[in-house]
């Protein structure tokens, strides 16, 4: 799937000759050329590594759970903007961050009244009823 979609986006660089425009930016970088190559590599593994691990999450738990994380990963990445590049907290910001993290809390609250149902009826079923008793005379 990754590859697919790296394939996809490497096509349509090609086909729009965005490849010409990089060296151009990397000259105009204000941190300089260097620094900004650096910058391409590390966001590109990095984004790939989370790609990875929403895989993970996927095979090792469900799809939803992979998108609760993704969806928690909104307001960690706003405020984590707010905090080291100074970006000012706006209401827009501000709602986005309550959404996911009530997203985030509805999902293991619903969790936790699941496994306390089921585990209730688990109780209920290893019980003997009392008519099926037999008494020692």
């Amino acid at each position: 799937m990754c590859f697919f979609a790296s394939l996809f986006c490497f096509v349509g660089m090609i086909i729009n000759n965005d490849f010409k425009v990089i060296s151009s930016e990397a000259r105009n970088f204000g941190l300089g050329e260097a620094t900004y190559y650096v910058v391409m590599v590390a966001s590109a593994v990095v984004c790939q590594i989370n790609v990875l691990g929403a895989i993970g999450v996927i095979f090792c738990a469900t799809s939803l759970f992979s998108g609760i994380v993704i969806a928690l990963m909104v307001p960690v990445t706003e405020v984590l903007a707010v905090i080291f590049y100074r970006e000012t907290f706006k209401a827009e910001k501000g709602v986005s961050v309550v959404l996911s993290i009530w997203g985030f809390v509805s999902y293991f609250y619903g969790e936790y009244k699941q496994a306390k149902k089921i585990k209730r009826n688990c109780i209920l079923k290893n019980e003997l009823p009392l008519k099926h008793i037999i008494q020692n005379p």
